[in-house]
């Protein structure tokens, strides 16, 4: 987990109800100094020489906490062995990785998204778009050669954030009759206005926009584009703003 561009873990603040779970638990003295100090304990596991590992969220990274064998010290960082294999990958990558990654997952799909590719496409990845957004059209645009080519499909999770005229266009994406081919369009002509606003937004649209805003403001986001995707482990992981060449093919794949 490095660069923070591209590897945020707000998206871990969806555990904190198996992290406040985990603190109702009388933890050793040395675990309970770093929870005072902000560090989140998720579970414990089994590591090498005796000690005691604590899975744990610090500042929305995943930490890896040793106790050492007689509970009155803890050693925070990576554990690795003599050739070099980082130990605390795995327990971190179970404990709280995966579980995270599977339970964003599944909000993002219960989202109100619009799907830009085909339905069967082998990699499908979402991102929080406003349609005033000059940003997410770039990158609606850099995306045409994999979402063209059947290979991803890109899942336009609508927020209504960036103008007074974001919550009408959203919400004459959303209702459009083939919401696909609107978004098509809309990021077609994006430079001369796009979708034309609409002046009454219906209840079931307006709710739907609220959500996603809600959904995006509880995974810690507060700009668009941003891009989540799993990664070649199949965690989760997230890009904020236009990617750069470099990313689109971490995010998309191979062209």
């Amino acid at each position: 987990m490095t660069k923070k561009t591209y590897v945020q873990f707000a998206i871990f603040l969806g555990l904190l109800g198996m992290a406040m779970g985990a603190q109702a638990k009388e933890w050793p003295a040395p675990i309970k100094a770093l929870e005072a100090k902000g560090v989140e304990v998720v579970e414990t596991f089994e590591a090498p020489g005796g000690l005691t590992g604590y899975a744990s969220i610090l500042e929305q990274q995943p930490l890896a906490i040793y106790l050492t064998a007689d509970g009155k010290q803890a050693i925070v960082g990576s554990m690795f062995d003599a050739k070099g294999i980082n130990l605390s990958h795995e327990p971190l990558n179970r404990l709280v990785s995966k579980p995270m990654t599977a339970k964003i997952w599944k909000q993002l799909e219960g989202s109100t998204w619009i799907a830009d590719g085909v339905k069967n496409a082998p990699r499908v990845i979402y991102t929080f778009t406003d349609p005033n957004c000059p940003y997410c059209n770039k990158f609606w645009n850099d995306a045409r050669p994999w979402v063209t080519a059947g290979k991803v499909q890109v899942r336009h999770v609508m927020v209504a954030i960036l103008g007074p005229t974001s919550p009408g266009k959203a919400a004459a994406l959303l209702s459009a009759q083939d919401p696909q081919a609107a978004l098509t369009q809309h990021g077609q002509q994006h430079r001369s206005g796009g979708v034309k606003p609409l002046t009454q937004i219906s209840p079931k649209v307006r709710a739907q926009l609220d959500a996603n805003q809600t959904l995006m403001q509880q995974l810690g986001f507060s700009a668009t584009p941003t891009t989540l995707y799993k990664d070649t482990d199949g965690n989760l992981q997230n890009v904020q703003g236009a990617p750069s060449a470099e990313m689109l093919s971490r995010i998309l794949g191979p062209r």
